[in-house]
């Protein structure tokens, strides 16, 4: 995963917004923590893109969240 040339560190990505009433799609779920490999945080704004641009980790993230 890349952001605006960075690469992101996936073991420090957290989400939010998981609601069973929502699954399967997990509409409502988003990236609510990461940090780039260089140990930089991703702002607010950096955050809902990353969460718009990639809805597949989110919603595989999301299911196994549910599922624990």
């Amino acid at each position: 995963m890349n952001l605006n040339g960075k690469k992101i560190d996936k073991p420090s990505l957290e989400i939010d917004g998981v609601d069973s009433s929502d699954y399967p799609d997990f509409s409502d779920a988003y990236f609510s923590a990461a940090f780039f490999t260089d140990g930089e945080e991703l702002t607010e704004e950096e955050l809902q893109e990353l969460t718009e641009s990639y809805p597949e980790e989110l919603n595989e993230m999301a299911f196994e969240h549910f599922m624990n």
